[in-house]
C-alpha cells in the first residue's frame, strides 16, 4: 500500500456476539482526533447504563504504534488488545471500536473473553463499508491581497482543497492536499514573495 493511503470505515457500524448469556455489542466509529474518544464513549455509557464493561481500542494515523487499548475492568489483555489486533490484522486506522458487555452470569475465562471481544469487533467491521483515503497535509497561507492571483494559480494548478478562507487587506486561506504532492506544492508557494506559509496538521 502506498505510504499516503490508508483504510478506514466510511460510517459508524455495529456488531453483536453472544456467549453463555453475556452480550458483547461492538460500536465502530471513524475518527481523526484522539480528543473525540470521550465524546463517542459517553453516550454509550448513558444508553447502556446496565452494562458492566465498556472496553475499547483505537488506532490513529499510519504508525502502527499510535494506538490505545482499555480493558475497563476485564482481566488485563483480554478485551482492548483483542479489539486492537483485529484493527491491525485488517490494516484499518483512524477508527475507534467500543465493545459494551452485558454480564450473563457465567464466567468466560480469559480465552473466552479474548474470543468474544475479537468476534464482536469482527462483526462490526463486517457490517462496515471499508474505504481507502489519502493522507493529506493542511497548511495555512497568509498573504497580502496583491498576491491573490499568484496563490490562486497554485491552488488551481494542483487542484487544492480550500478548507477556510478570509479575504481582506491581509488574506488567509487554509488548504489541504495529498501528502505525496507536498514537496511540489510547497516548492511553488515558497517562490511567492511576502507570504507566510504555516503547516497546521495532517489528516
Amino acid at each position: 500500500m502506498q505510504e499516503d493511503l490508508y483504510r478506514t470505515i466510511k460510517l459508524p457500524s455495529e456488531g453483536l456476539f453472544k456467549d453463555k448469556g453475556s452480550k458483547f455489542l461492538a460500536f465502530a466509529y471513524p475518527f481523526e482526533n484522539e480528543l473525540e474518544v470521550k465524546s463517542l464513549i459517553e453516550p454509550l455509557r448513558k444508553e447502556h447504563f446496565k452494562a458492566v464493561h465498556f472496553c475499547y481500542a483505537y488506532r490513529i494515523g499510519l504508525d502502527r504504534n499510535n494506538f490505545r487499548v482499555n480493558d475497563d475492568g476485564e482481566p488485563s489483555g483480554s478485551a482492548g488488545r483483542p479489539i486492537l489486533n483485529v484493527l491491525l490484522s485488517k490494516e484499518i486506522t483512524n477508527i475507534l471500536v467500543v465493545v459494551v458487555r452485558y454480564w450473563g452470569g457465567t464466567l468466560l475465562g480469559v480465552p473466552g473473553l479474548i474470543n468474544a471481544y475479537k468476534s464482536a469487533t469482527e462483526e462490526a467491521l463486517t457490517n462496515a463499508e471499508i474505504i481507502e483515503k489519502t493522507v493529506n497535509d493542511v497548511y495555512q497561507i497568509t498573504f497580502g491581497y496583491v498576491k491573490m492571483n499568484d496563490i490562486m494559480k497554485v491552488v488551481k494548478d494542483f487542484d487544492l482543497k480550500i478548507r477556510n478562507q478570509r479575504f481582506d487587506n491581509q488574506c488567509s486561506i487554509e488548504i489541504e492536499f495529498r501528502k505525496n504532492i507536498s514537496p511540489n506544492v510547497i516548492g511553488k508557494l515558497e517562490k511567492i514573495d511576502e507570504i507566510i506559509l504555516e503547516y497546521l496538521h495532517t489528516v
